[in-house]
């Protein structure tokens, strides 16, 4: 009988499930590392951390309201990627969007979020700081929204007064939004579409790439109902004719700009 128990009792621990061999994870985003993984990465070489911001806005009634979230992160995923020493912090969705009483610019519409200007920058500043502190020499802002570019740069310009005397350096990376208003409209035009479908908002270049990144973010049925949406929707351009192919291209022009632009401003 104390054999039988013996032996049930072996049977079980070998029938308990061993805890799995760690394994460092396959991902350039800071948020689904353990510190002890962005210790490590941080002493092999990735000294570079990339500081996205989107904004949380109304896009019509055809996108979602994280459209700037969704595409941001997924370009600073492939900027960071090709740069081989970066890694990506955990993106900011609030950013400023126009005034609450009266409301102003997207917060006419509902779901969009706003915070002041100084609120914003001050979060940037210490996302900047905190990313110091633990080692990183070059920290990045990415900014998908056109509103907070000058506050991405104040910020930049102000720390790296302050880091003058230390090997950090925070870089305002405008190029990163400029393209989708140069290159990228460039590019579209090119293929026969005007200014007025391309758009400002919402049109077609912002639909196209939406579409590239994740068509879940666009309601289709939208785009085939056949009226023109207009800026009663919140909507600058016409996306009907929008499609991710068109998209793609955009979005390989932002990040091959992107990651030029990092490699001209961390050499020095």
């Amino acid at each position: 009988m104390r054999f039988a128990v013996a032996l049930t009792a072996l049977f079980a621990c070998l029938a308990w499930p061993m805890p799995a061999v760690a394994q460092a994870p396959d991902t350039v985003f800071l948020e689904d590392m353990t510190w002890v993984e962005v210790r490590d990465a941080i002493a092999a070489g990735k000294t570079t951390i990339i500081i996205p911001t989107g904004g949380t806005e109304q896009n019509g009634p055809h996108m979602v309201l994280g459209k700037h979230n969704y595409l941001v992160k997924y370009k600073a995923g492939e900027v960071a990627k090709r740069l081989g020493n970066a890694l990506v912090a955990p993106l900011i969705s609030y950013v400023p969007e126009g005034q609450v009483d009266p409301p102003t610019q997207h917060m006419r519409f509902p779901g969009t979020i706003t915070v002041p200007d100084a609120t914003f920058q001050t979060t940037l500043e210490y996302a900047a700081r905190s990313f110091k502190l633990h080692g990183f020499h070059d920290i990045v802002f990415l900014g998908d929204h056109g509103g907070y570019q000058k506050a991405d740069q104040a910020v930049a310009d102000r720390l790296n007064k302050e880091w003058n005397a230390t090997a950090t350096r925070a870089h305002a990376i405008t190029e990163y939004y400029r393209v989708t208003e140069t290159e990228y409209s460039k590019a579209l035009r090119s293929r026969g579409f005007g200014d007025a479908e391309i758009g400002t908002h919402a049109g077609l270049a912002d639909t196209s790439l939406a579409l590239a990144v994740d068509p879940h973010l666009v309601r289709a049925d939208r785009l085939r109902s056949g009226a023109p949406l207009g800026s009663a929707e919140g909507v600058y351009g016409d996306p009907r004719r929008a499609s991710a192919e068109l998209g793609q291209s955009g979005v390989e022009l932002i990040v091959a700009n992107t990651v030029d632009a990092i490699k001209k401003a961390v050499r020095r």
